[in-house]
């Protein structure tokens, strides 16, 4: 429920053969005859609506306008906001009628019938369910650790049954161009692929799917992702430093290389970096290495003075990267990360004298060894 939106309503509805229309969804639920039942859902484009349905003798009725297949949220309370909660599911709702059927204490369990959509988002969590199995008493040491590192530690060792599951989307996805489904599925694939990758995920899918919200954020952010990625120009940003000093990327230009580093307080695997970092800094920056700071931290600027101090990282400038809060949701109109198509962190960019970036370093790039190797190459002279 916290994804930013990308596209206004109107014009998102003025597309040709984007007309809303109706659906239902009538509903039975075991262990419930009375209360209500939540579902939220995407209109349009920028906005989640709130509905509720009231249980009747454990029946109940859904009824509302969508213009295409969207992923909807059940609760049995409308203060729900954990996916944990066993009074919580997922559900791909469309136009037409549906028919779901719940038992309380078990949403996730639920079963949609009349929604294509769903049907294969179900099968397709049917198909990672034992992997999930096989990982849930990670998840359960992962979700009651306290501790930050050791929660990271944790964390780490979910990788080789992601690995699994992202082979199941990647092989779906390649096999389903007109699925609403591979569209959601590539928005989280994002941040682990290059651009080529995903130009060429993106250019398989039929001219509906392009069309859907799904696939105009996946193309939107195939563009951010493009200006953040060697052979772009850098975009040029200017900020106000930790130091409250004036930065702008272009006060480097025909004198520097720049390694903008974007990263935050709270991302481990970001600090744990920081001495590889330092190294690179004390070798490379008498020959003209720079290195900016970018931190995703707007929303605790203490905990981010915090961190450049005790990581020893102050030698070199820092920024945050400008996503604001506003009474409308997230204010991006000056967000840096945006414009090199930031989607995971730790992720580095390396930029050129001329303002040319030669290099991408995390997220949908190479490795810190590949950009240990290319400022060599740069500096070996």
């Amino acid at each position: 429920m916290k994804k930013l939106w990308l596209y206004s309503l109107a014009a998102f509805l003025s597309l040709p053969g984007f007309a809303q229309k109706n659906f239902s969804i009538k509903g039975k639920i075991a262990g419930k005859k009375t209360g209500y039942i939540y579902l939220f859902y995407p209109v349009g484009s920028e906005n989640y609506k709130t509905d509720s349905a009231a249980v009747r003798n454990g029946e109940f009725l859904f009824k509302g306008k969508l213009t295409e297949p969207v992923l909807g949220y059940l609760t049995a309370s409308k203060n729900i906001r954990n996916d944990d909660d066993p009074n919580a599911g997922q559900i791909f709702i469309g136009p037409g009628d549906m028919s779901l059927s719940l038992t309380y204490g078990a949403f996730k369990k639920n079963v949609l019938k009349g929604s294509p959509s769903n049907d294969e988002f179900a099968a397709l969590n049917k198909e990672k369910e034992p992997i999930r199995k096989e990982m849930e008493p990670l998840s359960k040491a992962y979700r009651i650790e306290k501790n930050r590192e050791k929660a990271a530690a944790i964390k780490e060792q979910f990788e080789p049954f992601n690995k699994r599951m992202d082979q199941i989307d990647k092989a779906f996805i390649s096999t389903h161009p007109d699925s609403y489904i591979s569209a959601y599925l590539m928005r989280y694939k994002m941040s682990s692929m290059g651009i080529a990758e995903a130009k060429a995920v993106y250019h398989t899918w039929t001219e509906k799917i392009k069309n859907s919200t799904f696939g105009k954020e996946v193309h939107k952010e195939i563009l951010e992702l493009e200006n953040g990625s060697p052979g772009s120009q850098a975009m040029v940003f200017s900020a106000t430093d930790i130091n409250g000093q004036k930065l702008s990327l272009a006060d480097f230009k025909g004198k520097q290389y720049v390694l903008v580093d974007f990263w935050a307080s709270w991302c481990v695997p970001c600090r744990k970096s920081n001495p590889h970092l330092l190294a690179l800094y004390s070798k490379y920056k008498d020959k003209g290495l720079e290195i900016v700071g970018v931190s995703d931290d707007d929303g605790n600027p203490a905990a981010w003075k915090k961190a450049v101090e005790k990581d020893q990282i102050g030698v070199w400038r820092h920024v945050l990267r400008g996503l604001k809060m506003s009474d409308k949701g997230y204010d991006t109109t000056n967000d840096i990360s945006k414009g090199y198509g930031i989607h995971s962190l730790p992720t580095k960019i390396l930029i050129d004298k001329e303002g040319t970036i030669i290099g991408r370093y995390g997220g949908g790039g190479e490795d810190d060894q590949a950009m240990d190797k290319k400022i060599a190459e740069v500096f070996k002279n």
